[in-house]
């Protein structure tokens, strides 16, 4: 199960299905009040809320087949928070870009304006465009979701959380960042990587803080190896593919995913 980070859409994994699949069955929704998805009445927009959701969601879904949770950037915090849910299920969780665990009053209080300013003015309109597939979610997802996530995953609570969290996974973890990445950098991965009991970090080179896209093909040859040397699955690729999302603004890349 993927799961996409902040403003994002499952099209985010669009060139990492086709790298992995049919290897490996993938599945990436929507998270709810994103992309296509409504957010349901009584889901609260919190980590812990989303965690429990994505828990239920993956159980559905896989109906007892052994799970891996993918997470990039804000998804990677969701993976965290949907780990303990899973039991034994759980054999295995991958981190694209995400990391943090280190609380910055500053640098946090500024992404926080930022995003909540973006989320005011965004010109929605852009989304009824043709060619802006790419934008559609960030232009059009839900408010109250997508100011609840930012805001919640960078309370001092939610931020010193996320080590614990990963000291109590169970399974083998593996953590990719991006060389280039400005949003998440890698020290911040490496740092909350440190705390899972039994984990690898890769460094990829050249890539920024979207590796799913124009650096598809390594990152599946990371995971794809990683899995197999865990033990559940084969190994090999498809064809490579690319999405816009690795071209979005600036602006929305630095919001995306603060060091939480």
């Amino acid at each position: 199960m993927c799961l996409h980070g902040w403003l994002l859409s499952g099209r985010l994994w669009q060139p990492l299905r086709a790298e992995l699949e049919p290897q490996w069955q993938i599945w990436s929704p929507d998270l709810p009040g994103f992309g296509l998805a409504e957010r349901p009445r009584g889901l609260q927009p919190s980590l812990a809320s989303y965690g429990r959701w994505v828990a239920e969601e993956a159980r559905r879904q896989a109906a007892g087949r052994p799970l891996v949770l993918v997470g990039h950037s804000l998804g990677g915090s969701l993976a965290l928070h949907a780990a303990g849910h899973l039991e034994d299920q759980l054999v295995g969780l991958v981190q694209i870009a995400a990391g943090g665990g280190v609380y910055q009053p500053r640098p946090f209080r500024t992404v926080r304006r930022g995003g909540a300013a973006f989320l005011r003015w965004r010109p929605r309109w852009l989304a009824e465009l043709p060619g802006t597939e790419a934008l559609r979610s960030p232009l059009t997802a839900e408010l109250r979701a997508a100011r609840g996530l930012l805001a919640c995953s960078m309370t001092r609570g939610a931020v010193q959380q996320l080590p614990a969290l990963t000291a109590k996974l169970q399974v083998p973890s593996l953590w990719i960042a991006g060389e280039r990445d400005q949003v998440m950098e890698p020290r911040y991965v490496r740092h909350l990587a440190a705390y899972s009991p039994e984990h690898r970090f890769e460094l990829l080179a050249g890539a920024g803080h979207l590796p799913v896209g124009r650096h598809a093909a390594p990152v599946a040859a990371l995971i794809s190896t990683w899995l197999t040397e865990q033990g559940l699955g084969g190994s090999g690729a498809g064809a490579s593919g690319a999405v816009g999302e690795d071209d979005l603004l600036p602006a929305l890349q630095s919001a995306a995913s603060p060091r939480s």
